[in-house]
């Protein structure tokens, strides 16, 4: 992990935070992708982490690509048409598979301006609070060209497709209320309220057992693409396996304690 992503863990709660805040932390080549990958991949190894809080230095979560290569034709849209989907292969597609697919809760305390891969990044997070200063646009049209990161799949599962389908074709730039309106975010905090706020809930989902976590959210993601049938099957095999756990036992004589009180 460079220095464009910072790990600070409190407890069971890691925080990653997008460090380039001259560039309002862009994703603008293969060292920062490579960065996000490798906070993710240390994440998922880590067992003690129970919830990750992501969010941007400065006054942007993130501000997307760099234009400047696109003018260019240079990083990743430089090269032919074969080198430019192979770029994209290797590089920014891997976050949305390393990120969205995390084992643990993950929120995105978006504090500024989360624009074209910035709006999709936040939609890879299970939870998004928003600052009131954020703002939030699928604006990859604006420039000609399509979300090449995965935020038609991202998008649509945030917001539903009526919405995404808006966004997508305008490429216009919502406030934080109407992102709020439209499910974009759960909720809108004053500015100076943001990890205060993020890292509270963060703690209270730290506060349960991991094993059921980790699964919980396997199965809140499987369930966006699987049938109810295969979804009980799998739900039956993980409760097996949660009624085996030490932290299960734990939770039941801790409540059966708090009934005697």
């Amino acid at each position: 992990m460079n220095d464009f992503v910072t790990w600070q863990q409190d407890g069971a709660v890691v925080t990653l935070t997008l460090n380039d805040p001259d560039a309002r932390n862009a994703l603008s080549n293969q060292s920062q992708w490579d960065a996000v990958v490798a906070a993710c991949e240390r994440v998922q190894r880590d067992h003690t982490v129970k919830c990750v809080v992501l969010t941007g230095a400065g006054s942007a979560f993130c501000a997307g690509g760099n234009v400047k290569d696109m003018k260019n034709k240079s990083g990743i849209a430089g090269g032919s048409g074969y080198a430019i989907r192979d770029g994209y292969r290797a590089g920014i597609q891997r976050i949305p598979l390393a990120l969205y697919n995390l084992d643990v809760p993950t929120i995105a305390a978006v504090n500024g301006a989360a624009i074209g891969a910035g709006c999709d990044l936040a939609c890879m997070c299970d939870i998004r609070i928003a600052s009131e200063r954020a703002k939030f646009a699928e604006s990859f049209v604006k420039l000609g060209i399509i979300p090449g990161d995965g935020g038609a799949w991202l998008l649509p599962r945030t917001v539903g497709m009526s919405k995404a389908a808006e966004l997508t074709f305008t490429g216009d730039t919502i406030d934080a209320t109407e992102a709020l309106a439209c499910g974009l975010v759960s909720r809108v905090v004053p500015a100076d309220q943001l990890m205060p706020q993020a890292m509270a809930l963060a703690q209270r989902i730290a506060a349960n057992p991991a094993p059921a976590l980790r699964m919980s959210k396997r199965l809140l993601r499987e369930g966006q693409h699987m049938r109810i049938d295969s979804l009980l099957e799998m739900s039956a095999a993980f409760q097996a396996l949660a009624h085996q756990t030490p932290e299960h036992d734990q939770a039941i004589d801790a409540f059966l304690q708090s009934m005697k009180r």
